[in-house]
């Protein structure tokens, strides 16, 4: 037994005076902070939270007219505030949903924190000329005057339509990588309560499908089919995202141009790649290329191998 005992204490000593290769001390950093997930894992939920970052700002300061520096400012680890949030303009019932979003969002960026260490807030843009030029992106002309979300409460719906709907995308992509309950389980939960926030957002802009936007004189619809239209494009991997209204052929079974969920032809939801997200986010079409709602790059593993940063 002391043969033993001796033996483990040498064998013990051995490993610890020897040098460790930057991987493995990279490997062993991350099992000490999340002791049941494996590095994979840990990437897949901290790419989200660049996502998460952003509608609990853009929602906090639509609805409430301040972010997380006021709401929750353990959360930002010392990140810099967005650019150019502002409290908009919003009836009763709308600004009673937004500001409910916006506290889900502290939560979904507190359960992912809790889960893993993260990084600090990053610098987004949510400013009312960063939303125009997306517009203007998708329709193809410059808009006259420039699309402001928070003018009024249409505004804010389609401007918050082009928001969590990439996120969930994301976590539907994500959800099959994952290799441990512990994980899965929470981008489940992250992933029923995006769901719901899209079809919440999609529910009250279909009931408004066919009202002209002001001063525009285009329809909600077409805004939508818009903004769907440009994220498939500079996502480039086909058809993932649908307005709510479609060529019937497209509708749910091919019967109805009605769609106020999008899916695909078995409704079931689309997936996207961090790269694919990246490429949306940054309105450039390139992972590589910051820019839109992360004009200094999105944070995490994943998306600074893209940025050119190194761990």
């Amino acid at each position: 037994m002391l043969a033993n005992f001796t033996s483990a204490i040498f064998t013990s000593l051995l490993l610890l005076s020897s040098p460790l290769k930057s991987g493995d001390n990279e490997e062993l950093l991350v099992r000490t902070k999340n002791p049941s997930l494996p590095q994979s894992d840990v990437d897949l939920l901290e790419f989200p939270l660049n996502l998460e970052f952003l509608e609990a700002e853009f929602f906090l300061w639509g609805s409430l007219g301040h972010g997380l520096d006021k709401a929750a400012p353990n959360l930002t680890d010392g990140g810099p505030p967005p650019i150019g949030g502002k409290k908009a303009n919003l009836d009763p019932l709308t600004h009673d949903i937004i500001m409910q979003f916006a506290f889900q969002e502290v939560g979904h960026v507190r359960a992912i924190k809790k889960t893993i260490k993260g990084f600090p807030r990053p610098l987004m843009d949510i400013s009312p000329g960063n939303f125009a030029k997306l517009m203007d992106m998708a329709f193809k002309q410059k808009l006259n005057p420039p699309f402001d979300p928070y003018a009024n409460e249409l505004n804010y719906l389609l401007a918050s339509y082009v928001i969590p709907y990439v996120g969930l995308t994301g976590y539907v992509g994500a959800n099959p990588k994952l290799q441990t309950t512990r994980a899965k389980r929470l981008v489940a939960g992250l992933l029923g309560v995006e769901s719901a926030q899209d079809a919440v957002i999609r529910g009250l802009l279909y009931e408004r499908a066919l009202q002209k936007v002001e001063p525009y004189d285009i329809t909600v619809a077409e805004f939508t089919g818009r903004i769907s239209d440009l994220r498939n494009k500079i996502g480039k991997q086909g058809v993932k995202d649908e307005g709510l209204v479609v060529p019937p052929v497209f509708g749910p079974e091919g019967r109805t141009p009605g769609n106020v969920i999008a899916g695909d032809a078995d409704s079931l939801s689309y997936d996207r790649t961090p790269e694919e997200i990246l490429r949306i986010v940054y309105s450039t079409g390139n992972e590589h290329t910051p820019g839109g709602f992360f004009p200094k790059c999105a944070d995490g593993r994943i998306a600074r191998s893209y940025c050119g940063g190194k761990d």
